[in-house]
């Protein structure tokens, strides 16, 4: 839980901050790359990298470094988490998401006029934010997924983020802000007061997610993916020992039978 903490409020710290930087009023940002399209692509690869980083780091390698509640629920819902640790992981996720934007408030100016970079449906309304929060989260979904889920591709997870979210940011920033994690939007919506359309980051998440695991279930006898571990990287560590100790009473119960 801890772990799950300090990653999520890294990611929302240091990912937030280059909002703020790219975006913010008055930035130099805003004259060297004067196009928004290229800055919100370069914005997500950053927040990307900072996500991937986090994965590689000890905090990956004690909690698997999922910074988003809906990962947590994917994970759950394929069995690779018992509900109460998947609990356990969303409260410290989202507790993450609150601390890891008071650090936002020192960009001062360049803060405020972003909202402290929270999510905000675009001009396009609510409604068009939810389906590309779904839709966003979907690719990040089936991506992660798609990785982690082959042997061949899985050591290769974090370098997915970057390029991912370069492309999801371009494309999906300017309808919702580009969230796909629900703590990562409540923090900044918490300190900078930004509620409109604030249940667009739960629903849409959730739906994408839950559409991605259908879809990658429908699929898998052609794409024969599985998930071993609820880890995005460090997939053979096992920290407190738990897999270690399965194995050993499955062991222990086949050796009964005979």
């Amino acid at each position: 839980m801890l772990s799950e903490f300090l990653g999520t409020a890294l990611l929302v710290a240091i990912g937030c901050s280059f909002v703020i930087w790219d975006f913010g009023r008055g930035s130099p940002m805003l004259h060297w790359i004067p196009s928004p399209g290229i800055r919100r692509a370069l914005t997500g690869f950053l927040f990307g990298s900072v996500g991937g980083s986090i994965a590689v780091s000890r905090i990956g390698k004690v909690s698997g470094a999922h910074i988003n509640p809906v990962v947590s629920m994917a994970f759950w819902i394929r069995r690779k988490l018992t509900g109460r640790v998947a609990l356990r992981y969303v409260i410290a996720q989202l507790a993450g998401g609150i601390i890891g934007t008071f650090p936002l408030l020192f960009w001062g100016s360049l803060a405020r006029s972003t909202q402290d970079a929270a999510t905000i449906p675009g001009p396009l309304g609510v409604l068009v934010a939810a389906l590309g929060e779904t839709g966003a989260t979907f690719c990040l979904i089936v991506g992660l997924f798609s990785f982690v889920g082959h042997r061949s591709l899985r050591r290769w997870t974090p370098l997915l983020f970057p390029a991912l979210y370069a492309f999801l940011v371009y494309w999906e920033a300017p309808l919702s802000g580009t969230s796909t994690n629900p703590a990562r939007s409540l923090g900044p919506a918490l300190v900078a007061s930004a509620w409109h359309g604030w249940w667009v980051y739960w629903v849409g998440p959730v739906m994408g997610t839950i559409l991605a695991l259908g879809v990658l279930t429908l699929g898998k006898p052609l794409t024969h993916w599985h998930i071993e571990v609820a880890k995005l990287y460090h997939f053979q560590h096992d920290p407190l020992g738990i897999f270690h100790q399965l194995e050993k009473d499955l062991i222990s119960v086949r050796t009964h039978d005979k």
